[in-house]
């Protein structure tokens, strides 16, 4: 085998490189990009300015924004948990959809109920520890209107 080798070396070299001559020119055609339609667009380069910018300028808008939701506030079944320092009109809606409606229900929380609660809040998360709803509800839920107004403020 290795006399096979000595004596056609130089056709071995020669069918090697040939073979990286078409694999590259392969792999360099497969790249390029082609583009097949001929037809041009008021923003492509070259067109008239004022028409690239009327363009622009009549264009709708890209997306509307979305409208804000509808806020509930409680129908009268539980408390009016804007009370609460940090609780507006958005945020009481949703602890109302999370089942909450009660300064009761807030102020009998532990550390893992405000875990879980905080959890679903989105972009109010840490207002509940930051904004001490468990000491506010149990204030409001004791009738200590007097004592919630001297330590929070008044009411909303």
């Amino acid at each position: 085998m290795s006399e096979l080798l000595a004596e056609h070396w130089i056709l071995l070299v020669i069918a090697l490189v040939i073979g990286l001559i078409v694999a590259w020119f392969l792999l360099r055609t497969n790249r390029r990009t082609r583009v097949t339609g001929a037809s041009k667009d008021v923003l492509d380069e070259g067109a008239e300015r004022a028409q690239r910018n009327s363009a622009l300028v009549d264009a709708p808008p890209a997306a509307a924004k979305d409208p804000e939701p509808v806020v509930k506030v409680s129908d009268g079944n539980g408390d009016d948990l804007t009370r609460i320092k940090g609780v507006g009109p958005k945020l009481a809606a949703l602890l109302e959809s999370l089942g909450v409606t009660s300064f009761a229900q807030i102020a009998d929380w532990d550390d893992a109920e405000i875990d879980r609660i905080d959890a679903q809040l989105g972009r109010f998360e840490g207002r509940i520890r930051r904004d001490d709803w468990v000491g506010q509800a149990r204030l409001l839920a004791d009738g200590k209107d007097a004592e919630f107004t001297g330590k929070y403020g008044a009411g909303a």
